[in-house]
């Protein structure tokens, strides 16, 4: 079994095919999923999808992109919502300095709210963290002089420095499809080295979708070729990547019942 730890199912249900990409995801052995929220707009509907099927969860959260539309939104406001019992992660949230839709000032505020929201609640931080290596640091050090946070950074692109901090403070470490990219080799050399108990697979489809369908709409069912591409990377089987991530997945995200549970 693998699990995709982080798409964006919203993006089907607006296509129209959700359900075959959901089918299509469970043909290809992926025994669970974790839909994300980007914006409290776009919650219900997210919520709504993780409630309608037993395989599916959720977070609850405002993407770096959004923050400053959502300027609002409190660590109070995350954890009542967190409540639901399908939510499991609190984000995604963090820096993007890349496109920087938000202002760094409001995207830093955004993201200390649901660093305490994780804090308050338990669940998992479900960092962002795109060319903003050095805050991003920062703030993992900030956060954790405050107490223990659970957490990951999802969508791994950055250095090998964010990575040493990520698991110093016990952080996981999430591979997308990036990580079988031909240009991707400051990722692969993470994926290769990581400790086998911090990684985790994602899609994060409908984006980046991995060899041998890059170009093409990402889906969870794809989040196999990234297992593949990282056991490449290791030198070792898929099942042993399976196994692991899966492994890593269900300590990372604890109030998941995973299908063995159920």
């Amino acid at each position: 079994m693998l699990v995709d730890s982080h798409c964006h199912l919203t993006y089907h249900a607006k296509d129209g095919d959700l359900e075959e990409v959901i089918a299509r995801a469970r043909r290809a052995g992926i025994g669970t999923m974790v839909t994300i929220c980007t914006k409290m707009s776009e919650f219900p509907e997210v919520r709504g999808i993780a409630d309608a099927h037993d395989d599916i969860w959720c977070s609850v959260g405002v993407h770096p992109h959004e923050a400053a539309e959502s300027q609002n939104v409190t660590t109070a406001q995350l954890v009542e919502l967190a409540q639901h019992p399908k939510v499991v992660g609190i984000g995604e949230s963090g820096l993007d300095y890349y496109y920087e839709h938000s202002p760094r000032a409001e995207q830093q505020h955004s993201f200390r709210a649901h660093i305490e929201a994780a804090r308050q609640t338990g669940l998992p931080l479900i960092v962002h963290a795109r060319d903003a290596d050095d805050d991003m640091i920062a703030m993992l050090d900030e956060a954790r002089a405050d107490g223990p946070v659970p957490g990951l950074i999802h969508c791994f692109t950055s250095s090998p420095k964010l990575a040493e901090k990520a698991l110093e403070i016990g952080f996981y470490i999430s591979f997308s499809g990036i990580v079988s990219f031909k240009n991707a080799q400051d990722v692969q050399v993470v994926a290769r080295d990581m400790p086998l108990d911090r990684i985790l697979v994602e899609t994060d489809s409908p984006y980046l979708a991995p060899v041998p369908n890059r170009g093409k709409r990402n889906e969870p069912a794809y989040v196999v070729h990234v297992a593949e591409a990282i056991a490449k990377l290791r030198g070792v089987d898929l099942e042993t990547i399976a196994a692991a991530s899966t492994e890593n997945f269900a300590r990372a995200f604890n109030r998941v019942v995973m299908p063995e549970q159920q």
